[in-house]
């Protein structure tokens, strides 16, 4: 049963981990309509009819939610390499649970995703929003959500893994 929650913690950490940087990468944070033509940005870069530039400037709130995005998949990658490891049994690390280290990492990696998408969140809705009047968020946004999600489960599932071997090692053997 243990094994079963790693593996779903697991899946569903690697899965958030691809989601965390596709949402990074890609230039679909927001779409809206600008001098009668479509366009749409992402963290790096902002696309007008059909040519797409670098985002130059270093604007605060962009900056931020980059880095808690960066953040976020560099903890959430350093958890799954805890998860792996949490298979494996080696007496030298006895003394510390990976599968605990794996959900802490998960939930810190929720916490750098909760972080860029609530200020991207409030800036945008706040500030940009405003500033065009015809908008919407886009899917590499919501991919950004659902990595959330899907972090914050891993984390569940390794905690509860720790939860039931920690059980197992106070009652011990049967």
């Amino acid at each position: 049963m243990m094994h079963s929650f790693m593996g779903g913690g697991l899946f569903c950490a690697i899965v958030g981990n691809i989601l965390l940087v596709v949402s990074t990468a890609t230039d679909y944070w927001m779409q809206y309509r600008l001098s009668g033509s479509f366009a749409h940005q992402g963290l790096w870069r902002y696309c007008m009819s059909g040519k797409c530039y670098m985002q130059t400037d270093s604007i605060a709130y962009w900056n931020a939610t980059r880095a808690f995005m960066i953040l976020s998949a560099m903890s959430c990658f350093a958890g799954i390499i805890a998860g792996i490891l949490s298979f494996a049994h080696f007496s030298a690390f006895e003394r510390f649970n990976r599968s605990f280290a794996a959900g802490i990492m998960f939930f810190v990696s929720t916490l750098f995703v909760l972080l860029a998408m609530a200020i991207y969140t409030g800036v945008t809705v706040n500030f940009l929003g405003k500033r065009f009047g015809d908008w919407r968020f886009s899917w590499s946004y919501i991919l950004g959500w659902v990595a959330l999600l899907m972090t914050f489960f891993a984390g569940i599932f390794y905690m509860c893994a720790y939860r039931m071997h920690e059980c197992r090692r106070v009652a011990g053997p049967r």
